[in-house]
């Protein structure tokens, strides 16, 4: 197996998700994760870019045949040629071999990896649309298309929730407030059956957002994401979008913009909305 090293660490990391490493490699590539918070990030996105690829290869394998081929291929005539003329040709054998099939599927899954890094890495076109045409302040349009992104992300590894857990809360504190550059407390939200699980940057129209992450005992995520803001927005005001089945609510304190992101079936939202913005 290669040096891993020699290479970069975007090779080394797309090596780690593919399982094309090393039990040692591993190890070290883990180890750089816990310490290295831009190796971290250049790791979600990968993942992200990764998990979107497949998605979009599922699709296309899924999509049926058009009616006009299928309309085509019953239309076409049998060709004229005399059976017995037929009969003493060579047969040629078209059917792939198990090794050609194997390479075939192999290369049609790294185009499509490959397509959903380039794609999968910055929020989907139909959450950017629909975020825009609901937020009027325009610097606030984009950053609400990635936290949508994130938490269908969420949703999809709950194995998986947060970079540091609710454990280490000191280092949550110390760690959000530097990367944010805003001071806040963690709400208590026991009392509405949500767990603290532990915390996340991410990225926010290119600029760090800080992420809470709650679940309950029915596997269901929320998540609690700010940052500071360049621009004030027009209204602070509590304002409720929903996304298929991310539902967001939004608000503005002090140079700070939230979003409470969590399931659109979820009633609540807006209440437990509310009580977070009194208590962080």
């Amino acid at each position: 197996m290669p040096d891993l090293r020699k290479l970069p660490l975007e090779a080394q990391l797309t090596a780690l998700l593919d399982g094309e490493v090393s039990p040692e490699q591993r190890h070290e590539l883990e180890q750089r994760l816990a310490v290295d918070e831009n190796a971290r990030r250049l790791h979600e996105r990968l993942r992200h870019g990764a998990d979107f690829g497949r998605r979009r290869l599922d699709d296309i394998l899924k999509e049926p045949v058009p009616l006009a081929l299928v309309r085509s291929i019953k239309s076409t005539q049998p060709p004229k040629t005399p059976i017995a003329q037929r009969a003493t040709r060579p047969q040629v054998k078209l059917a792939p071999t198990g090794p050609q099939a194997l390479a075939a599927a192999l290369i049609l899954f790294a185009v499509g990896c490959g397509i959903g890094y380039f794609v999968g890495t910055s929020p989907d076109a139909d959450d950017i649309a629909a975020t825009t045409s609901t937020a009027a302040p325009a610097n606030t349009s984009d950053w609400l298309g990635d936290v949508t992104a994130y938490q269908r992300l969420l949703i999809r590894q709950p194995r998986h929730l947060v970079e540091v857990p609710a454990s280490q809360a000191e280092e949550i504190s110390s760690w959000l407030t530097t990367a944010i550059g805003v001071p806040f407390r963690v709400p208590d939200l026991s009392a509405e059956s949500w767990t603290f699980q532990g915390a996340r940057v991410i990225l926010g129209d290119s600029r760090p957002v800080g992420q809470l992450v709650y679940s309950n005992t029915d596997g269901d995520v929320i998540s609690i994401c700010f940052r500071k803001d360049a621009l004030p927005p027009e209204t602070d005001d509590f304002k409720e979008t929903i996304k298929d089945e991310i539902g967001l609510v939004t608000w503005h304190n002090a140079g700070t913009s939230y979003v409470l992101a969590g399931p659109s079936a979820e009633a609540a939202l807006g209440q437990l909305a509310m009580k977070i913005a009194t208590a962080i």
